[in-house]
Order: C-alpha cells, then sequence, then structure tokens
C-alpha cells in the first residue's frame, strides 16, 4: 500500500524530555549556524506530557546548557529541595533516619527541585515550537522504515480506525504516514517498543551487561496544611523491601511539591524472587507505616500513574547508534539510579545526538551513516563521566541487598568518589529470577482501606487512562497457551500481580477451566508485562495514538 509521506531532516519519536531536548538544540545549532534543519517530534501521547510520569526531583544542570534564562522563560521549576530524610524502615511500625554522614553523596539534592516532569516537558514543547520544531502529538510510531540497505529511514506511524481483527472500519479508518528522515531519534522512554526492535535488529547490546528496570508507582495527594512542607525530600529504604536479602528490593519517596500537595511513590526492582508478590499492594501497605502516614492521614489522592524505569546504568548500556539513527534518553537507558534521576542525563543524551546531528548536516551529510560524533561527545562528556561513577549501585544492591550493598556504594561514591578499583557486573535478566510459586511464601495483602490505601480499579481510574475499544489488542502473546499451560502451574501466573493497572486476569469457565483475559483498556504503558513476563511471552506494541494514561501533571 502507498503510504502519504512527509520528509524531514530529523524525526524524534517520543516528546519527552530527551527528544524535545534534541529538538531544542537541533534548533539553536541550526541558527548559530545560519542554517535550515527541519525537525519533526511524534508523540504517542494525547498531548505532550500526558504519558509522563517521574517522581520528580529534578537536577537543572543540563536546563542550565539548553536554557540559560529558563527562569525568565517561566521554566516550571517552582519548589527547590530545602531538606533530606532518609529513613530505614525496620517493619511495619518502626523506622530509623539514616544520619547525613552515612548518606551517599549521590542522594544529597542541594540545588535540586521538586518537579511535574510533564509540565516540564509541557514548557519544553513549547520551546521546540518557538524554535520551528513540528509536534504531533496523538500519533504513535509503529515501526521504523528501514530500506534495503538496513538503513533506518524515517517511521511509521500507526493505522486509525482498525477493528479488532486488524480490519479497516468503514468511514474511520486512515492508514498511517511514513515520516521520512536523514535521521531518526528514539527517545520513546524506558522499554521503548521500537528501540527494543532495533536493538535486536542491530544486536546493539552484544556487548552489554543485561538491563535492568524496576516499576515506579506514584501518586499524587491533597494534604492537610499543617503537615505541609515545601521542598522537603523523604526516602526509604528497607520494609516491605527486603533490608539484608537480595530477593526483593526497592524503595520508597515522598516529595513536597508547591500548593499542598506531595508525590508519594514506590520503587520495586523487577528483579524480585517471589512471584506472589504484588508492586501495587505492596505501595499500597506502605503508605500505612508511619513515615508516610504522618503527612498522608486526612489528605486526599488525586492522581495514580505507573511507569518501568530502565535502571542498568552505564553497563548496560547498548551501542548507541546504527546505519540513520540513535537511541537517547531511557530508549538507551541514561538514568542514573544511584541518584534516582535521568531528566537530566535524558535531556543531555538527546543534546549529544542533537549536537552530533547538526554537525553532520552542516558538512553536508544525507544521513544513512552511523553518527560516531555523538558516541564520542558522550564519552567526552560530564553524563558518561556521572554514569561510571555511578556504575555499581544497582549491581551491588543486586548481589548483596540493601544494607551490604548499600555500604558498597557508601564506600564507592563518598571515599572513592565513584572511582572504585573494580566493577561490579549482573548478567542476570530480571524475568530470569523468579522462582516456582510453589516454592514461595504467598502474601496476604491487608484490604484496602479506601483512606490511605485503594484498589487497582479505582487507581487506573484517576490515570485518565481510554484506549479506543475497537482496536487490536496492543499487548501480543507469542504463544496465548503459555499464561495457562505453563506459567500458572509454575509461577501462579505472576501477570496477575505484577501488572499495575489489572490487565491480566486468569478467569474460571463454565467448565473449570481457565483462560487468560487482558484487559487491554486498562493498560497505563508500563512496560512491566514486557519486562517481568518469565517467558517472554508478552511484547508491548504501541495501541492507536491518544490512547494509553492521560496525567495532567505527573
Amino acid at each position: 500500500m502507498e503510504r502519504e509521506f512527509m520528509e524531514f531532516d530529523v524525526v524524534i519519536v517520543g516528546a519527552g524530555p530527551a527528544g524535545l531536548s534534541a529538538a531544542c538544540r537541533l534548533k539553536q545549532k541550526a541558527a548559530e549556524a545560519g542554517q535550515e534543519i527541519s525537525v519533526c517530534v511524534v508523540e504517542k501521547g494525547s498531548e505532550v506530557g500526558a504519558h509522563i510520569l517521574s517522581g520528580a526531583v529534578f537536577e537543572p544542570r543540563a536546563l542550565n546548557e539548553l536554557f540559560p534564562d529558563w527562569k525568565e522563560l517561566g521554566a516550571p521549576l517552582n519548589t527547590p529541595v530545602k531538606g533530606d530524610d532518609i529513613y530505614v524502615l525496620k517493619n511495619a511500625e518502626s523506622a530509623t533516619k539514616v544520619p547525613g554522614f552515612f548518606v551517599p553523596k549521590t542522594m544529597h539534592n542541594e540545588g535540586n527541585y521538586i518537579i511535574s516532569l510533564g509540565n516540564l516537558c509541557r514548557w519544553l514543547a513549547q520551546q521546540a515550537e518557538n524554535l520551528g520544531v513540528e509536534i504531533y502529538p496523538g500519533f504513535a510510531a509503529q515501526e521504523a522504515l528501514i530500506d534495503e540497505n538496513g538503513v533506518v529511514r524515517g517511521i511509521v506511524t500507526g493505522d486509525l480506525g482498525v477493528d479488532r481483527e486488524g480490519n479497516p472500519k468503514e468511514g474511520y479508518y486512515t492508514p498511517g504516514m511514513e515520516l521520512r528522515g536523514k535521521y531518526t531519534l528514539f527517545a520513546e522512554g524506558c522499554r521503548g517498543h521500537i528501540g527494543k526492535q532495533l536493538i535486536k535488529k542491530y544486536n546493539l547490546d552484544s556487548e552489554a551487561d543485561a538491563q535492568h528496570y524496576g516499576i515506579g508507582i506514584k501518586e499524587i495527594w491533597d494534604i492537610d496544611p499543617s503537615k505541609h512542607q515545601q521542598g522537603l525530600v523523604v526516602h526509604t529504604a528497607g520494609w516491605p523491601m527486603d533490608i539484608m536479602g537480595t530477593e526483593n528490593t526497592g524503595g520508597s519517596f515522598l516529595y513536597h511539591l508547591e500548593n499542598n500537595q506531595v508525590v508519594v511513590g514506590l520503587i520495586v526492582d523487577l528483579s524480585y524472587a517471589n512471584p506472589h508478590l504484588s508492586p501495587f499492594d505492596e505501595f499500597q501497605r506502605l503508605k500505612h507505616h508511619p513515615v508516610l502516614k504522618q503527612y498522608l492521614e486526612g489528605g486526599k489522592r488525586v492522581a495514580y500513574g505507573a511507569r518501568a524505569i530502565a535502571k542498568g546504568g552505564l553497563n548496560s548500556l547498548p551501542k548507541m547508534v546504527f546505519p540513520g539513527g540513535a537511541l537517547i534518553g531511557c530508549d538507551l537507558g541514561t538514568l542514573n539510579f544511584a541518584k534516582i534521576k535521568g531528566s537530566h542525563t535524558a535531556m543531555k543524551s538527546g543534546m549529544l545526538a542533537a549536537e552530533a546531528i547538526a554537525e553532520a548536516l552542516a558538512a553536508g551529510s544525507e544521513g544513512g551513516d552511523e553518527l560516531r560524533s555523538y558516541v564520542d561527545g558522550f564519552k567526552a562528556s560530564w553524563l558518561y563521566d556521572e554514569l561510571f561513577r555511578s556504575r555499581n549501585f544497582g549491581a551491588a544492591i543486586h548481589k548483596y541487598g540493601a544494607v551490604i550493598g548499600g555500604g558498597i556504594n557508601w564506600l564507592d561514591q563518598n571515599v572513592f568518589g565513584g572511582k572504585a578499583p573494580f566493577t561490579l557486573h549482573d548478567n542476570k535478566p530480571d524475568y530470569a529470577c523468579l522462582k516456582p510459586a510453589a516454592d514461595c511464601k504467598k502474601i496476604d495483602y491487608p484490604k484496602p482501606d479506601g483512606k490511605l490505601s485503594f484498589d487497582k480499579l479505582s487507581s487506573v481510574f484517576l490515570s485518565n487512562t481510554n484506549h479506543e475499544e475497537e482496536q487490536p489488542c496492543h499487548l501480543k502473546l507469542t504463544d496465548p497457551s503459555i499464561p495457562i499451560n505453563k506459567n500458572l502451574p509454575l509461577y501462579d501466573e505472576p501477570a496477575q500481580r505484577y501488572c499495575p493497572a489489572g490487565v491480566y486476569e486468569v478467569v474460571a469457565n463454565d467448565d473449570g477451566s481457565k483462560r487468560f483475559q487482558i484487559n487491554a483498556q486498562n493498560c497505563v504503558h508500563c512496560k512491566t508485562c514486557d519486562i517481568k513476563d518469565p517467558a517472554q511471552n508478552i511484547t508491548w506494541v504501541a495501541p492507536e495514538g491518544t490512547g494509553g494514561p492521560n496525567y495532567p501533571n505527573m
């Protein structure tokens, strides 16, 4: 089928911090050189920011470079961090506050801001459009355009108006467009579905450690003004995760924004072993701990969302470039997990890629080559130095647990400045960490009280998630028999629990047999299923554009 097409110098997939920073930098470099560079950003969310979810304590280093006058331009950085409280939760009732001396340097947040990353992306989009970037929200990039020579030449957006069987709906069908570019940057965020395909096609991860992931679950609360401490950052380790063990690691956060609001969340490492574990339910019971309850009690939950994060760091970075394009941001895996921050690193990676492309285009390139200068620029940048200094953090926690691993990280960061004379590696993929259900203790989660803790469906409602129902399911099973025939007897089908949105259910038929039900309408696009399924049988692909959550200020 002949598709309509549009041609640009650069096509960018994803209007997150990496993609938008790349777009802005391209236009800035073009203006400096007196050249024209046409830039298109395609975004699957209904608007810029609709699919953006992050903690977020934001380090402004990259923003200072991209827009030195960001304060005058009105960037939404309204809450400077005024204090850090870090606790080790011993059990459901008690905790120990960690003295400042024992906190790794990477966890100190002086000079940082508590923000809504979604709102920062909306602001970045305004700056990009002011510079002449074309941004198309509501259009999902479905696949990369790859020519007969193996060169990426852009992307194809998804078809609109297709029924469940994939047939065009009369009067509603619109075929996807080709967006062609001399260079294409993929900034889809963690576990981008096209990025995943490109890594496989070009064998980009052949020399990298296995990537590792966590699932971050977040809520926004309006709280009692008497309990609000604007600028306070609270982090916890320990309960309900393991303190000494390595089979269930993670930690929580609670940040005091402006306007008597806090954001509260839990990151669960997807390397957990017990298939009975439910990250969503761990988060709900966590909020009853006195350290968090003291702020939330009497408040009102106003937003909910979830998103996977790529936390393997430097050791897990795949090759960054391929003919005609590059991976940037969390599609590449640039999050600094030692800081629990990935926005400034994503922005910097996008800026470095943009500078390499601008240089190539200025030299007369017609695209199709590998952007070696992006790789060189990355290795010479503060981004590489920062990721190098944090390279041991995740592996230390995975191998030795929160206490011993935390001690190793304190030594690495506070004594060696991130340059310890060793590098730890962790090559066991997260999906391979599950133990058989029969070997693990069942977890009896308390029922939600509707005040501090809630159920999945009421939570999904707060995420404003919606999909066009009459479309093909965007959660693809390679072998539809595996969930019931293999995962259920071996792992009690963990998809029922690792999904934070109630997408997957094991349902009893009238004859007593079981079937696997996918409620794709509920999907908040967190990508956990694509990561954690023990058989690697679930593939997440983009649904129709505008589908998914509509986060107002996450």
